[in-house]
C-alpha cells in the first residue's frame, strides 16, 4: 500500500492497522524519516511531487521489494507540502515472517525512494532557500541492489 499526502501520520495506528487480523507476520520493521534542522539553518522544508508520476514509481518499488523479499505486507506513506524541523516525512513499513526480510525490503524501499521518487526537496531558513542535491552516499547505498548498473540506467 502507498500514500501521497499532505497529513501526518501516526505511526503506531498505521503499523497497527498493517498487522490488522494477521497471524503470519512474525517481523514488521518500520522507518521514520523527519525533517532536521542540525545547525539552525533549515525552519522549512516543502516536498514536492509529480502527481501520478510518483505513486506509480512508489508502486513499482513496493512491487520490487515484494518479488525480492517474501513479505506479508508493506506500506510506503511519504508527505508533500510545507514541513518543519520535526515533523514527519516518510514512512515505510514492511512485515515478513522473518526479520532478515523485513530489514532488508525497508532498506532496499529507502534507498529506492531517496535515489528514484520523483520528489523534490527545498529547504529554506534565514539565509534562503535551496534545492536538496542528490547525494552521491544515497546512489551509492542503493547501487548494492542493482549490481553491474549504472545510476543512469
Amino acid at each position: 500500500m502507498i500514500r501521497v499526502q499532505t497529513e501526518d501520520f501516526d505511526i503506531g495506528a498505521e503499523t497497527t492497522a498493517l498487522k490488522e487480523g494477521r497471524t503470519d507476520i512474525g517481523a514488521v520493521v518500520s522507518f521514520t524519516g523527519t525533517v532536521r534542522d542540525t545547525d539552525g539553518t533549515v525552519s522549512e522544508m516543502t516536498l514536492e511531487h509529480y502527481p501520478g508520476m510518483t505513486e506509480k514509481e512508489l508502486e513499482r518499488i513496493e512491487q520490487e521489494a515484494h518479488a525480492r523479499w517474501p513479505l506479508q505486507a508493506s506500506l510506503i506513506v511519504h508527505r508533500v507540502g510545507t514541513l518543519k524541523p520535526g515533523d514527519n516525512i516518510v514512512l515505510v513499513v514492511t512485515a515478513s515472517a522473518h526479520r532478515d526480510a523485513a530489514f532488508e525490503a525497508a532498506k532496499f524501499v529507502m534507498d529506492a525512494l531517496k535515489t528514484s521518487a520523483p520528489f523534490w526537496k527545498r529547504e529554506s531558513g534565514p539565509e534562503g532557500s535551496h534545492w536538496v542535491e542528490a547525494k552521491a552516499r544515497d546512489e551509492s547505498a542503493a547501487a548494492r541492489w542493482h549490481p553491474g548498473k549504472t545510476a543512469a540506467e
